[in-house]
């Protein structure tokens, strides 16, 4: 009897279709194997695509047939062997060489010209259908994208609701997400610290284990999550329906971190005031040193004049500067009574505000539009193309987020002015009483340019809290007083300045709020102290 091998090949696990199934195939080449006088000595079964190469138990059979382990190969179907042309070329090699391979169901005499050119027409049949097959897939798989669907497994954070239907947020691990890219933007985590932090939270991925570097890396660099689909193979990138996790601004600043446009250092010692002084000289960072049971801090520039200043001499000074944003009790009312009183001004900007929203996505839709005929123009590259597509899709997003706010986040922004002012208000108190993690914290929140030269430290604060002080000390208090009785006014002149100030502070302060991600994560802060 001839000894021969048996070659078993599905698509996917789940393949029943009537005629191909392991099973069926396992039983038709024996019956065949049985009437044909043929011995099967080993079978080979893999569930492998044959459009592609690369099937590790089909090469390694094709090898031993070479060896002369057996002198036949029996297979259930040409389909089934190769349906690229590449696979059915080594096949007929095989065949030049004297190796008998049987299909059991065509009845081809391939060692005759008329049957070596039936099966080299069924193999091209396949190997079409396969390309049929891929572009008909394509077509499918593009339209979901253009309707905003993503036909792929839904990333960590959200789940797949079925074909046809887009991917919903995960009521466990939506949250953790979110986190993540908040953590991230803080500026005070590594990926490898992060994916500590994160496992701790709770966060775990589909195999319920930690979420690894690259884990994080891939969740935060994924645009899924800010309501965007892009494709990394192509490079494309499509507008999406499903509900997003995170604003674009948030992306848009991790993703600046990820790609060091801004700063950030593992935090890797405890001193209270590490990275936050500078070289009056040289303008580098002061080192923080334990000597003798004080903290210096030092400039370690070879050369460098500048000298070392002690933790105590930092923390004075931080507290001077704290001190002077405690408003009096007089000037507290009034501060936030011509706040209330610029309520009604605010919302007319914010409508404003909308109203130029709304005239920049018409102008962005013109925008794609042009892109896209200067690409089939043959004026633009494909991949300059996608770049421009996706930078202008962000910035849609962005701009539809801020239209579907409700005006009442109009006050809300007020509110947040509001808060900072508080916030600087009791600033020096809490900062006497906090630990030093607080006490980093609102240094870092409220002062800016700390500076070193020689042995002496300059501190200043913040423009925003700047202006705040001054607007409120240059109010005396019979002036506010005065101005609150009924009937009695501050001249025009002198009443239309103090308005032009508020409105200067408040913006200092609204840019202030947009810049610093310590104070958007300042809950976690006071939770952590």
């Amino acid at each position: 009897m001839t000894r021969c091998f048996a070659y078993i090949r599905v698509s996917t696990p789940k393949q029943k279709e009537e005629g191909v199934s392991p099973e069926e195939q396992h039983d038709a080449i024996a019956r065949y194997a049985g009437t044909h006088g043929l011995s099967i000595i080993e079978w080979f079964e893999e569930t492998k695509t044959a459009a592609k190469r690369g099937r590790p138990k089909f090469t390694k059979m094709l090898r031993l047939l070479r060896q002369g382990k057996a002198q036949g190969l029996v297979i259930h179907k040409i389909d089934r062997s190769a349906r690229n042309l590449r696979d059915w070329a080594d096949l007929g090699e095989l065949i030049d060489a004297g190796i008998a391979v049987h299909f059991v169901n065509e009845s081809l005499d391939l060692h005759t010209r008329g049957g070596r050119l039936a099966a080299d027409i069924q193999a091209i049949v396949a190997a079409d259908f396969i390309r049929n097959l891929r572009e008909e897939t394509l077509k499918g798989f593009y339209g979901r994208l253009k309707q905003g669907l993503y036909p792929l497994q839904a990333p960590l954070g959200y789940l797949d609701c079925g074909k046809g239907k887009p991917k919903v947020p995960d009521a466990n691990t939506a949250p953790h997400v979110r986190k993540t890219f908040e953590l991230y933007d803080s500026g005070q985590f590594s990926l490898l610290a992060l994916a500590d932090e994160m496992y701790r939270r709770g966060l775990r991925n589909r195999n319920r284990h930690k979420v690894t570097r690259n884990g994080l890396s891939t969740i935060l660099n994924n645009s899924f999550y800010c309501g965007l689909i892009s494709l990394r193979k192509t490079g494309e990138t499509f507008p999406g329906i499903h509900r997003p996790l995170i604003p674009v601004a948030l992306f848009r600043r991790v993703q600046d971190r990820l790609q060091g446009r801004t700063h950030r250092k593992v935090i890797r010692h405890e001193f209270v005031f590490r990275r936050l002084l500078s070289c009056g000289h040289c303008g580098r960072l002061l080192r923080g040193e334990l000597q003798k049971g004080h903290v210096y801090y030092r400039c370690h520039t070879q050369g460098c004049p500048t000298k070392c200043v002690r933790e105590e001499a930092v923390d004075e000074t931080i507290q001077r500067e704290l001190r002077r944003l405690m408003l009096s009790s007089d000037q507290l009312a009034y501060l936030f009574q011509r706040m209330e009183e610029r309520r009604a001004g605010f919302l007319s900007e914010w409508e404003e505000q909308q109203e130029a929203r709304r005239l920049r996505l018409g102008q962005i839709q013109s925008l794609l539009d042009r892109l896209v005929d200067a690409y089939l123009d043959g004026m633009l590259e494909k991949e300059l193309l996608e770049k421009s597509k996706a930078s202008l899709y962000l910035e849609r997003r962005d701009l539809e987020e801020k239209l579907a706010l409700p005006s009442s986040e109009a006050e809300k922004k007020l509110e947040e002015v509001r808060e900072v002012v508080e916030l600087a208000n009791a600033a020096w108190l809490s900062y006497e009483t906090a630990t030093a993690d607080h006490k980093r914290a609102l240094a870092q929140l409220a002062t800016s340019n700390r500076i070193v030269t020689g042995k002496n430290l300059s501190v200043e604060l913040f423009r925003p809290f700047v202006s705040l002080t001054d607007y409120a000390k240059n109010t005396p208090s019979d002036l506010q007083r005065a101005e609150g009785r009924s009937g009695t006014n501050l001249p025009q002149s002198a009443s239309s300045q103090r308005e032009s100030a508020l409105r200067h502070i408040i913006e200092e302060i609204e840019s202030w709020i947009k810049q610093n991600s310590a104070f958007a994560l300042r809950q976690d802060t006071s939770d952590q102290s």
